[in-house]
């Protein structure tokens, strides 16, 4: 039985991947910050040292990204990237396989192509910056490891744009939503599925893609989460609704490397539906 190690374990992305671990009776050890502070080396090294974990799901982050542009900026790279360094060397001294969470942000959004694997980063904001520097830690120091870049996550155990949106709707009749800006929504779900799916399969070591299918503006997603709401949906442009850090225009991810593995994702809507039919069920 390998042994399992989750970083960011209570953040929307790791309690998911708590419940998936847990429904399937499979065994894990769950950290935050207060059971592991990732961007204090030595605790790190001590904690490897102790537990000698087989795989190390890494999903702690720093995520607010217009607060990263100033307030935030230190924090977001000592987590991001300095942390994301530390659990790197860490992985990769005790031979563990780290799978590490990263982003569309890490792309510039000025090519309307779809953005594969080899593309090149150039990040334009804070958290694409050191999301990046995560990237290139886990390069440089993991032996085993999978770096899944994913976009828009939506998911029922954090804050996400669902739920902002859900939230507008009940004290709304109109709401603005950009329609410039394009990309993929990605359910937890799936990601946390893909993420166990990867290591369960042995695939090949390296950079993965993965977002549900099909594409969509702001604007789209927002409208077909508030169907059967009785809120207006207006489009607007991103110069009409400025906002601090840089969002890419167009980072719609290419996916073709995650589905050659046969590894079958949901479209958007469909995950979206299905997410919604979980939650109104609660």
């Amino acid at each position: 039985m390998k042994k399992i190690l989750i970083t960011g374990a209570n953040g929307q992305l790791g309690t998911e991947l708590r419940h998936m671990l847990d429904d399937r009776g499979i065994a894990y050890r769950a950290t935050d910050a207060k059971e592991l502070d990732i961007t204090d080396e030595q605790a790190v090294n001590a904690y490897f040292a102790d537990y000698q974990p087989d795989v190390v799901y890494h999903c702690a982050a720093y995520t607010a990204v217009d607060k990263a542009e100033d307030e935030g900026k230190a924090i977001d790279e000592l987590v991001n990237a300095k942390g994301t360094e530390n659990m790197a060397k860490a992985a990769g001294a005790n031979n563990a396989t780290l799978i590490y969470i990263s982003t569309d942000y890490v792309f510039d959004g000025d090519s309307d192509e779809l953005y594969t694997v080899d593309h090149q980063p150039a990040p334009r904001n804070e958290y694409g910056r050191t999301k990046y520097e995560g990237e290139q830690a886990v390069q440089k120091y993991a032996k085993q490891y999978y770096i899944i870049r994913t976009s828009w996550v939506f998911g029922e155990y954090g804050h996400n744009f669902v739920y902002t949106m859900l939230n507008l709707a009940k004290t709304h009749d109109q709401l603005t939503v950009v329609n410039d800006q394009f990309g993929r929504p990605s359910w937890t779900k799936t990601l946390a599925e893909f993420m166990l799916f990867a290591v369960d399969q042995n695939l090949d070591y390296g950079i993965y893609h993965l977002s549900n299918e099909n594409s969509c503006n702001w604007y789209e997603f927002a409208k077909e989460i508030l169907k059967d709401t009785d809120t207006e949906v207006l489009p607007v442009t991103s110069a009409e609704y400025p906002q601090k850090a840089w969002r890419p225009r167009h980072s719609i991810l290419d996916l073709s490397k995650t589905e050659a593995t046969g590894f079958k994702m949901q479209t958007w809507q469909e995950a979206l539906k299905e997410f919604m039919a979980e939650i109104q069920a609660d």
